[in-house]
């Protein structure tokens, strides 16, 4: 397939797809522009079976994504505010309902949008040089792409509403102390660790990662007595892959397995 964007950079190899966003004179700042972008890319990927993983990623070294693009905002009505934050979540739904993992590299600035977008992601790696903050309250705005319900998910409510109500920033180090990213890097180790990461997950079954995937995503907005009847199901179904099948038979057989992807 061919993947061409206006804001973004695309490149695949090995099965990992790497997307960069790219409005580097603006700090990577989202506009309803990128996030149709984001969409297109994520939805002509799902009809891919060949990408197994993505890194998703801003280009230069400065920002991830500086938030949601404040001079297109700063236009808009109530209506148009609430069209705005409809393609936002659009978007965002098409990454974090996409079925085979996702990472992001967070490179630098993951400010609003930007840090809303990078929580769409199944793991997080950031830069030392990472900040993020959430911090829509000092332009007239509170987080409306999500960060009000998946932050609190994943660092608890209470450090979500300090984090939102002061808008402070945050470092890398208080990041993953909060569990709010799952590593810290170098600069100059960034890519090339999200990429192994990439390429260790790459190599085991996409099929078997997309249930794994389904279990947890699904699994964690039920009580455990349903969420464990989930993973029961989901379990269920690895016996009718053929992936399944040549792990199990692998094993026994003392192999490496030969992964097909079904």
């Amino acid at each position: 397939m061919v993947y061409a964007y206006d804001n973004l950079i695309c490149s695949f190899e090995n099965n990992i797809m790497l997307i960069k966003i790219n409005r580097p004179a603006v700090l990577n700042a989202l506009n309803s522009a990128v996030f149709e972008d984001l969409y297109s890319v994520f939805q002509q990927m799902k009809e891919d079976d060949d990408v197994r993983v993505v890194i998703l990623t801003g280009t230069g070294d400065k920002s991830f994504a500086a938030g949601s693009d404040v001079s297109e905002m700063s236009a808009c009505n109530l209506i148009d505010g609430r069209k705005f934050a409809l393609g936002v979540n659009r978007a965002q739904q098409a990454i974090a309902n996409f079925p085979r993992p996702t990472i992001v590299a967070i490179n630098g600035f993951a400010f609003g949008g930007g840090l809303e977008v990078a929580m769409c992601c199944d793991i997080r790696i950031a830069s030392q040089a990472a900040k993020m903050a959430n911090p829509e309250i000092n332009v007239g705005l509170i987080p409306g792409g999500g960060g009000t319900q998946r932050l609190a998910r994943m660092v608890g409510s209470g450090m979500a509403k300090e984090i939102i109500f002061t808008c402070q920033t945050i470092n890398a180090e208080t990041a993953l102390r909060i569990g709010l990213v799952n590593r810290v890097v170098s600069p100059e180790k960034l890519l090339d660790e999200a990429l192994e990461m990439a390429k260790t997950i790459a190599s085991k079954s996409p099929v078997l990662m997309t249930l794994a995937k389904q279990a947890i995503n699904i699994g964690q907005d039920l009580d455990l007595e349903n969420a464990l009847k989930v993973e029961v199901e989901l379990f269920a179904q690895c016996f009718g892959t053929e992936d399944g099948k040549e792990g199990l038979s692998a094993f026994v057989e003392k192999r490496k397995p030969v992964i097909k992807g079904r």
